[in-house]
């Protein structure tokens, strides 16, 4: 029951008849006053003198009432104006007032001040994601947790889970002293469970929608960046392109991935557009919907626009003076490359393949496809294929690969190709890439010794393996995503 109350009772008029005695006294002394006044204006001898003086003090009396009224109506209210404060039933609003806002220009002058002190100490950026229950005040927790050890939290995204709860993935600027298991811990804290963390950078910075949105566009531009645009869109993971039959002919194992995809827990698998399927992994981090999501939409797209490779080339003078034309290969070449395989003599097919050189054509189509890498081609003035380089994706790493035909060998069509596979590589945001040649191949070990990076050797019965690392370095591919009419030999930066 609300109890009401009543607004204060007005006293009722009572009529006294001392004020009418008082008016009616007032009333006689201004008339007899009047009269006085008119008989000493009339027939007095300095009536006219009186007058005008009366009017004066009139004039200034009315100056003087005008000027007071002014100069207290302006003036500022009391402190007091008689309200009580609501916090303490004392003092008036009005202090209240200037109080609150006298904390906060306290407030956020020492905002001000601690910005300044922040920015000027070392910090770290750091890729968070942590799973809490999906009720109000989990993520209010969470955020108050790191705020209490100086963190400060620059972008966010949510990932509902099906099952209940939610995944919020952070990206944090903390103290470069503070370590990651005291961020782990402040999370746990708060509520947070199945917590992975690791360092970011300032490519991290970029929001969630300018990122997919680049990565459909380089997608769009180049079918082979498909699996590289996913790599990049879920972090940290393995991708297995496989292809719908083996190189026999028979079909492959694990690659009738259903139309809608299928996602379980650490493995996602979505169907190829181009036939197969594209298995992705990534341990001890499940996939969550959204990410599942987003690249089923990639591969969507990829399917929509069909088979496309950027069609700039490059036009190159060797040092006998003939010119050779370096461009992205796909699968429309494939008749040309198994005509420069019947040119070329088993020793090259052997140093290249490494297996039965009967077997070399079946290679090509695998070589030759977008979805496992990139293919530069080298062509002569009329149009004859004589080399082709290789760089493939094998899991986390990357391979390259080169076969010249024997009468453009030592010619430096290896180089070439080389150097651009290898700025495609940096492009891509490889670390390292490896060859497998054999130990007396010296024109391959002289090529990638020619890079100029830091090598290691690897002898396994025979076999050679090259591993460059690419971090040491920036290398310019000079071709694969210019447009016709712009400038060559400038690299695209890292993603």
């Amino acid at each position: 029951m609300t109890e009401r109350i009543p607004a204060p009772a007005q006293r009722p008029h009572r009529h006294h008849w001392r004020r009418d005695v008082v008016e009616l006294a007032a009333l006689f002394c201004a008339v007899a006053v009047a009269d006085a006044i008119a008989n000493l204006v009339v027939h007095g001898p300095r009536g006219p003198v009186l007058l005008v003086a009366s009017a004066v003090a009139l004039l200034v009396t009315a100056a003087f009432h005008t000027w007071w009224a002014r100069r207290h109506s302006h003036a500022p209210p009391p402190a007091d104006t008689g309200l009580p404060d609501p916090a303490t039933g004392t003092g008036t609003v009005a202090g209240a007032v200037d109080v609150a806002f006298a904390e906060t220009d306290r407030t956020a002058a020492g905002t001000t001040d601690k910005t300044a002190t922040d920015g000027a100490l070392a910090s770290a950026l750091w890729r968070m994601r942590t799973t809490v229950r999906d009720e109000p005040g989990s993520l209010a927790a969470l955020c108050t947790a790191l705020a209490g050890r100086g963190v400060d939290i620059l972008t966010l995204q949510t990932h509902p889970l099906p099952e209940g709860g939610t995944v919020d993935e952070f990206l944090l600027r903390a103290p470069q002293q503070l370590p990651s298991a005291d961020l782990t811990r402040a999370i746990a804290g708060a509520g947070g469970h199945s917590t992975w963390i690791e360092r970011a950078d300032a490519h991290d910075l970029v929001d969630t929608p300018t990122r997919v949105l680049g990565l459909a566009t380089r997608t769009a531009l180049d079918a082979a960046e498909l699996p590289l645009a996913l790599r990049q869109l879920l972090g940290r993971c393995t991708i297995h392109s496989i292809p719908a039959t083996t190189l026999s002919g028979r079909p492959n194992a694990g690659a009738d991935a259903p139309v809608e995809g299928v996602l379980e827990a650490t493995v996602m698998r979505l169907r190829d557009p181009s036939g197969g399927a594209i298995t992705i992994e990534r341990p001890y981090l499940p996939f969550t919907p959204t990410e599942f999501a987003r690249a089923r939409a990639l591969v969507e797209l990829d399917a929509r626009l069909g088979p496309r490779v950027p069609r700039s080339r490059d036009v190159l003078t060797l040092p006998e003076g003939n010119e050779i034309t370096v461009r992205r290969a796909d699968g429309s070449d494939l008749p040309a490359a198994r005509a420069m395989h019947d040119r070329c003599s088993e020793r090259t097919l052997g140093l290249r393949y490494h297996g039965p050189v009967a077997d070399a054509d079946r290679y090509l189509g695998h070589l030759l496809s977008p979805r496992f890498g990139r293919t530069l081609a080298a062509t002569t003035a009329s149009g004859k294929l004589v080399a082709l380089g290789h760089l493939l994706w094998d899991g986390d790493e990357t391979e390259v690969a080169l076969l010249i035909e024997d009468d453009w060998q030592r010619r430096g069509i290896g180089s070439e190709l080389l150097g651009r596979l290898i700025g495609m590589a940096v492009e891509a945001g490889c670390d390292s890439v490896y060859a497998v040649t054999q130990a007396h191949n010296t024109g391959m070990v002289a090529a990638m010794r020619g890079l100029g990076l830091p090598l290691d050797y690897q002898i396994e019965e025979g076999t050679l393996v090259i591993t460059a690392r690419l971090d040491a370095t920036p290398v310019s591919s000079r071709l694969p995503y210019e447009l016709p009419g712009e400038s060559r030999g400038l690299p695209r930066g890292r993603q």
